[in-house]
């Protein structure tokens, strides 16, 4: 596996990894950051190069995963790495609880510890699912899309792509969120979302317009 990201979110992914047993030829990816070389936990190799990745693609493991969690930046490195002979792969911890019916879970999806899914629900490719959050029955969820920690998603809800939802919010049943919202940390979503737009507050309230 190749975590594309050696920093914040990409932790989170690898103690993923760690919790399947899923270390062998493991290594991560970071062009950006000077200070990130060598070995991460002197174990780790960490890719600085797209030449590199094309190799560990080739020789070692098709297999990557995106540990940055900007939803338009993991869409675009999803793609990139795509193109370089990777496979997206979903990191999914042991410790989550996902039904047993009706699941759909798309390819490059990272999903956390303590996370409560029931069934018939659906989540989009590239999408984040953090800590403690609970998904309900019947709920959808778009590609690329982050559920911070503690969010809670009830029935029949629908949440679109590029979406990001601030910790701890809560998103009533049957609401229907457009793409590239941001919805507040401790909101509460007691009516329909548009796409394009930041919504905060109890209940929610659309504050501003993303372009």
């Amino acid at each position: 596996m190749l975590i594309i990201g050696a920093k914040g979110f990409a932790k989170e992914v690898l103690e993923i990894c760690h919790q399947n047993n899923d270390l062998a030829d493991l290594a991560f990816y970071d062009d950006v950051n000077d200070d990130v070389f060598g070995n991460l936990y002197h174990q780790f190799p960490v890719l600085k190069n797209i030449q590199d990745a094309e190799k560990y693609f080739e020789t070692i493991d098709e297999k990557f995963t995106v540990g940055i969690g900007n939803p338009r930046l993991r869409k675009k490195l999803a793609d990139k790495f795509t193109e370089a002979g990777g496979k997206l792969t979903s990191t999914i911890s042991p410790k989550a609880d996902i039904g047993s019916y009706g699941i759909s879970i798309g390819r490059g999806a990272n999903i956390l510890d303590g996370v409560k899914i029931s069934n018939d629900v659906t989540i989009g490719t590239g999408a984040i699912v953090y800590y403690n959050s609970i998904i309900t029955h019947d709920v959808e969820i778009g590609d690329f899309t982050e559920i911070s920690p503690d969010v809670k998603i009830l029935g029949r809800a629908y949440i679109g792509s590029f979406c990001q939802l601030g910790s701890g919010s809560i998103i009533l049943p049957g609401i229907k969120i457009g793409n590239n919202v941001i919805i507040g940390a401790g909101a509460v979503v007691t009516r329909n979302i548009p796409d394009n737009c930041v919504a905060v507050g109890v209940p929610a309230k659309i504050i501003k317009t993303n372009t």
